[in-house]
């Protein structure tokens, strides 16, 4: 596995996690119930990006300070996360002021056993200072790996008229694929035209789920040159169409192809999925599982699924259980050793309806 996927994660205080550390391998597929936790840690892995974007402040907004404290205000008083790659780690403890948000009151960088505090000039100030450093020669192996945001949650959701991914985009933005996908046609555009390779990958991926696509139509708008627009055609009809006129499950496959067969230099060391399964055709999800793991072997994914379905496209190791207890959210991967006898007669998702490993309510 690459030095800058992440190794390991320590959550405390954060939604339903009270406390817990989980170690990570190249593929981490994360499943429960609803509640269990499953989402909330794929929300921590977002709250990192967000504190490295110094988006602290609009995140707490948007999720509303108690719901981001475990159990409550009365409850917990910080949170504290640590996200390990290599020898090295970054961590930092947050938390509440008296106008409602939360700030810094730590922020560290580590090697092995030893941390360094980051040089803050504001003291319990509202954003990350990540980028000043640390005193030591700890900086030169973990800062980079910060600023070049290597771990990037996606998650492809919203396929309404008004979303993103459906409106057309500055043809600029095209440096890499957004979280939501909201600057697809762009990006694919830069593909085509510095990659075809790859962008030939794509639309071959596409046509295995929709044997009707032919192509995308990626020119930019006749009246603005700065903008373009998805469109696409479908074989035997010379109509360019939109969008629109793409499945839910279709534009998400198509989100998912970009993302997973995109050149392997634009792609973030960890990518992280929450629940990409959605609206997605039994054999879509067989030709998602199949890019995962071609992927692997350079890239780290992690995935939030509630798809029992997906289970069999892993090996048992790959599966991390989420349970909601009366101590909070825990989190167990499953071994293939210990679930050998079992594997004779069931496949994964039997034995995940059976609540032969836990995880069901």
């Amino acid at each position: 596995m690459h030095d800058v996927a992440l190794k390991k994660v320590t959550i405390r205080g954060f939604k339903s996690i009270k406390d817990c550390t989980i170690d990570l391998g190249s593929i981490n597929v994360f499943i429960g119930p609803n509640g269990s936790g499953k989402s909330n840690f794929i929300s921590a892995l977002f709250f990192l990006q967000n504190i490295l974007d110094k988006n602290l402040q609009r995140s707490v907004g948007v999720a509303g300070l108690p719901s981001l404290l475990y159990g409550g205000m009365k409850k917990t008083k910080s949170i504290e996360m640590e996200f390990f790659f290599g020898n090295n780690s970054y961590g930092f403890q947050l938390v509440p002021n008296d106008s409602g948000s939360l700030v810094f009151a730590n922020e560290y960088y580590g090697w092995n056993d030893v941390k360094t505090n980051v040089r803050r000039k504001v003291p319990y100030g509202f954003e990350s200072e990540y980028d000043n450093g640390g005193s030591n020669n700890i900086n030169r192996y973990v800062r980079p790996v910060l600023e070049a945001k290597r771990w990037k949650v996606y998650h492809f959701h919203d396929t309404t008229a008004s979303s993103g991914m459906k409106q057309a985009g500055m043809l600029s933005d095209n440096v890499s694929l957004h979280h939501d996908a909201s600057n697809l046609a762009p990006f694919l555009h830069m593909i085509k035209n510095s990659y075809p390779e790859s962008y030939g990958d794509i639309v071959r991926a596409v046509r295995m789920v929709a044997p009707f696509f032919d192509d995308f139509v990626l020119e930019p708008n006749a009246d603005n040159s700065g903008l373009i627009l998805l469109r696409w055609k479908q074989i035997g009809l010379d109509e360019v169409l939109g969008a629109s006129q793409l499945s839910d499950g279709t534009i998400r496959i198509i989100c998912l192809a970009v993302l997973l067969l995109q050149p392997p230099e634009l792609q973030p060391s960890a990518i992280i999925l929450d629940e990409p399964e959605l609206g997605l055709h039994p054999y879509a999800i067989s030709l998602f599982s199949e890019l995962v793991h071609r992927i692997s072997a350079d890239k780290q994914v992690i995935i939030s699924t509630q798809s029992a379905e997906l289970l069999d496209y892993f090996d048992a190791d790959d599966i991390i259980v989420a349970e909601l207890t009366s101590d909070g959210s825990k989190y167990t991967r499953l071994s293939s050793d210990k679930l050998r006898d079992w594997m004779d007669d069931y496949t994964l998702s039997a034995m995940w309806k059976k609540n032969i490993f836990g995880g069901q309510p």
